[in-house]
């Protein structure tokens, strides 16, 4: 007999009333289907630029708002996703006694993962483009790129701005002002 992989479906209630895993590890709800993020060492150090970058950047003036890592985010009865880096423009950003799951933030980061890379550019981005999300990047470790996704204007019902950035260009976003990260920072060893 060969073992078979069962694939756990759940609600968004259900999902969030589960209880914190033991090793650490992240779970996200992606159509209604339970899936763990198992990030890279090369992840996880994109990850920390991009969230340095926009923590300098918020912190050099008032009014910028925050950034944050992973949280969850409740988009609808399905989907709980955990983005890898979030930001808030000032007067949405969630209180220190707030509880999950947030708000839809207004910039999402999302980190390629052998596990979650195909949900990222699918599912994932097709519900943050529903809810409403203005900007998305999608840092592609593979191939050295960021992939930017944001609406023209703020009430544009879908992403119409779409962008690749490679390493000799600058990330730089109309909803951040002045923030600027060379992309092949993100990718230096």
């Amino acid at each position: 007999m060969t073992a078979v992989t069962v694939t756990v479906r759940m609600t968004a209630d259900e999902f969030l009333a589960l209880p914190a895993d033991e090793t650490g590890r992240r779970y996200q709800l992606i159509e209604g289907e339970l899936v763990v993020n198992e990030p890279t060492w090369m992840h996880s150090c994109s990850q920390g630029t991009i969230l340095f970058a926009l923590r300098s950047w918020t912190s050099a003036e008032s009014g910028r708002g925050q950034t944050g890592l992973p949280i969850d985010v409740r988009l609808d009865e399905r989907n709980v996703h955990g983005p890898d880096v979030v930001w808030y423009r000032d007067g949405r950003v969630p209180a220190r006694s707030d509880s999950p799951p947030y708000p839809v933030p207004d910039l999402v980061v999302e980190v390629r993962s052998p596990s979650t890379w195909r949900f990222d550019i699918g599912a994932k981005k097709a519900n943050y483009e529903r809810y409403g999300v203005a900007e998305l990047w999608l840092v592609d470790t593979a191939a050295d790129v960021v992939l930017v996704f944001r609406r023209s204007q703020p009430k544009a019902p879908l992403f119409d701005v779409s962008l690749e950035l490679g390493a000799g260009d600058t990330l730089a976003s109309p909803l951040l002002p002045g923030f600027a990260l060379a992309v092949g920072e993100i990718y230096a060893d």
